[in-house]
């Protein structure tokens, strides 16, 4: 990566967090380390006073409590790789803006699939921004603000109707054949790739998740964390088709969310 990453490694045991120094400095030796003693009180004085690091290793337990009292305190914007000898907390710490959780004792493999999971996320984050500012850049440089779709006329066998946006749960593509979901659980066919569609409606409302499902804010249901460090989506009304997010769209999707 051509940026000098800057890291802090939080962690109640001080020979711990010197070990686990020296092997990301083995795998990453360009990088910069803070060394942060491992209580809330601690941290918290710390990030209060200096900037935030890009990337934090943290242990969930903590001298005086754990390190999700520290995140509600502190609210650091840097991103986390949990540690901890217990695997109790990995849902909880999905929910914070974390790259990954690693169970000790760190085994050098482990370490480096973390590594390198959080340098793809990184570079997905840059790219998002980028696109972001460039979206932003040229809605300031058109003549009106830019508008988004709000219907569909839909073709009958005798009739025309309209379809409002608002009402869309979900967009999905099945067979070269695109269909809306309405939140009521009805599908229409639509005559516009989900490419398309992401050119014409809201970003804010809708993201494209994968290449087969583009999804209302509104239709998500539940996220877990599936194999292979893909995300599972539940939406409303239910999808007969499993949709998955890829580890690549992890950092867009978390930040659409967190909008």
């Amino acid at each position: 990566m051509t940026k000098s990453i800057s890291a802090v490694i939080i962690e109640d045991e001080r020979p711990a967090a010197r070990l686990l120094k020296s092997m990301v400095e083995t795998i990453r030796p360009l990088w910069k380390f803070t060394i942060v003693q491992g209580s809330i009180k601690d941290a918290t004085q710390w990030f209060s006073q200096n900037e935030n690091p890009d990337l934090i290793f943290l242990d969930i337990h903590l001298s005086d409590g754990n390190a999700f009292d520290f995140l509600s305190i502190a609210h650091p914007s840097s991103m986390i790789i949990f540690t901890t000898a217990y695997d109790e907390y990995a849902i909880q710490a999905f929910s914070v803006n974390s790259i990954d959780y690693i169970l000790k004792p760190v085994h050098q493999e482990r370490l480096v699939e973390s590594i390198e999971k959080y340098e793809n996320t990184y570079r997905s984050n840059l790219e998002f921004q980028q696109e972001y500012l460039n979206n932003i850049l040229e809605n300031i440089s058109s003549p009106a603000s830019k508008r988004f779709r709000t219907r569909f006329l839909i073709y009958g066998v005798d009739k025309y109707t309209t379809l409002q946006v608002a009402s869309v749960a979900y967009f999905y593509s099945e067979s070269r054949v695109t269909s809306a979901v309405t939140q009521s659980g009805a599908e229409v066919v639509i005559d516009f790739t989900l490419d398309k569609l992401g050119e014409q409606l809201d970003p804010n409302k809708f993201f494209r998740v994968n290449r087969q499902f583009l999804l209302s804010i509104d239709s998500i249901k539940k996220i877990e964390p599936y194999f292979n460090s893909k995300l599972l989506v539940t939406v409303v009304p239910e999808s007969r088709i499993q949709i998955t997010i890829s580890r690549e769209k992890l950092s867009s999707f978390k930040s659409w969310l967190n909008f």
